[in-house]
């Protein structure tokens, strides 16, 4: 039968044992694993295709994962964010549909940042120019031949400040029955390129995007709203995404946004 001095003994042999294993254990096996960075998951207007995919060639760059980007009408988008779809970022074409998500507590408003600003113009398949002159007195109806596309009017961004322009000129009356409503803007410049519409209505930046369109002319600002693209984050939107927000108003990403035609509104 072994005695209780000697059980204390060999108890703090054991212990010292115990301690000694642990010394020799390498740190990285006591640290916890790391936490991998989760992609940032964002929303964005049509016309910030090219765009966003280049700042997010960049931001891979920083070691970061890419961030999983959905392009669609900003109206379209907003609609899913209300219903509950998991996003962290939404950029739109406009104030109306950020406005519309704000309301209803969708998004972050201390996150909310004027980011972009753009310019819409006339457009016509290339090697069917026409000549139109920005006025009132413009008889637009008889320049041209066929449909008129652009966004939905009164949904889509672009269709919104289309038809803004085409009353303020006091040419709406007279295209009404010939404008075809798109679900974004990609989808307009994407018939005029296959000759479907005779013109369109879009932004200068998706204009440049194309070799098989021509810009007619540029619309005054002051026929529409100001093209502002507002960027937020979502309601409880992941960590990750306020440094991705953050990149986007850094100034590798402004000289990017730049490049694709883009005013940068906030440096």
């Amino acid at each position: 039968m072994i005695d209780a001095p000697t059980r204390r003994v060999r108890a703090m042999r054991a212990l010292r044992s115990v301690l000694l294993a642990l010394l020799l254990l390498p740190l990285h096996a006591l640290a916890a694993p790391p936490v991998r960075e989760a992609p940032v998951r964002v929303f964005a207007a049509a016309s910030l295709t090219d765009a966003l995919n280049d700042v997010a060639t960049h931001w891979q760059r920083l070691k970061h994962p890419a961030p999983s980007l959905a392009f669609s009408a900003s109206s379209a988008l907003a609609k899913q964010i209300e219903a509950g779809a998991p996003v962290d970022v939404f950029a739109s074409a406009d104030l109306q549909w950020m406005d519309y998500l704000d309301q209803r507590g969708r998004i972050d408003r201390a996150s909310r940042v004027n980011l972009l600003g753009n310019t819409l113009v006339l457009i016509a398949p290339r090697g069917k120019r026409f000549t139109a002159r920005m006025e009132p007195r413009f008889a637009i109806a008889d320049a041209f031949a066929g449909k008129l596309c652009t966004g939905e009017p009164g949904v889509v961004p672009v269709g919104i400040y289309a038809q803004q322009s085409l009353e303020k000129l006091g040419w709406w009356s007279t295209l009404q029955g010939r404008i075809v409503g798109t679900d974004d803007v990609r989808t307009a410049l994407a018939f005029v390129e296959r000759g479907e519409c005779g013109a369109a209505i879009v932004y200068a930046t998706d204009a440049r995007i194309s070799g098989r369109v021509e810009t007619v002319a540029a619309f005054p600002p002051a026929a529409h709203a100001p093209i502002v693209y507002p960027f937020a984050l979502v309601t409880k939107a992941r960590p990750e995404a306020q440094a991705f927000l953050r990149y986007l108003r850094s100034a590798e990403a402004a000289a990017i946004f730049r490049r694709h035609g883009f005013t940068v509104l906030k440096d």
